[in-house]
């Protein structure tokens, strides 16, 4: 009896593999639409690559055992799984810029002074919401910066309402300086002194 007719070979470690290949392809191609949302261009289509390759290796194991529906479990269970794994290596990647405004009923001047001396660019505006007169302020970060804002602005005033939203395009601004990367569509503010 040949290794791969084996019951350990048909029932544990061929649907083992296809459920791996497939959480690896379909991680891999949620990173990829991800890259190509941000403009990454050479990125992509090499993920492109690997993605359908593995995909191919997957489709090739169950296509050879269409009879054993244990691989259509395994397969199923990779997608699943893989869709999860590739949300959760985009959050830990934290690529682009988000907008990041703040609305306050208080004055925000220490906030502002804080954010400006931290290298972050800041605008404000004095706007009237559903209960009078609010201050918003709008801050243009990496996203990987997103937990540092956040504890400045709880810091200052723990009752401020932010949301963020993600900025395709920009040009010109202040970033810190680390922030400053080879991103497509960025380029940073240059002082006129």
């Amino acid at each position: 009896m040949e290794f791969a007719d084996s019951a350990f070979y048909t029932w544990v470690l061929l649907p083992f593999l296809i459920f791996i290949a497939r959480v690896a392809d379909v991680a891999i191609g949620t990173v990829r639409i991800v890259f190509v949302s941000k403009g990454l261009k050479l990125l992509a289509p090499v993920l492109g690559f690997f993605e359908i390759f593995i995909w191919l290796l997957a489709m090739g194991a169950i296509f050879e055992n269409l009879d054993n529906w244990f691989y259509y479990v395994a397969y199923s269970g990779g997608f699943g799984v893989g869709t999860l794994v590739g949300l959760l290596i985009e959050d830990r990647l934290a690529i682009g810029f988000i907008n990041m405004r703040i609305i306050t009923t208080t004055p925000g001047d220490a906030l502002i002074k804080r954010l400006s001396n931290e290298g972050f660019g800041v605008t404000e505006t004095q706007a009237h919401g559903s209960r009078g007169k609010v201050n918003i302020i709008y801050c243009i970060i990496k996203r990987s910066d997103y937990q540092k804002v956040a504890a400045i602005v709880e810091e200052y005033n723990p009752k401020a309402f932010h949301t963020i939203e993600e900025v395709k395009f920009a040009k010109e601004g202040v970033f810190p300086m680390r922030a400053i990367t080879k991103n497509p569509g960025f380029t940073p503010m240059k002082d006129d002194k």
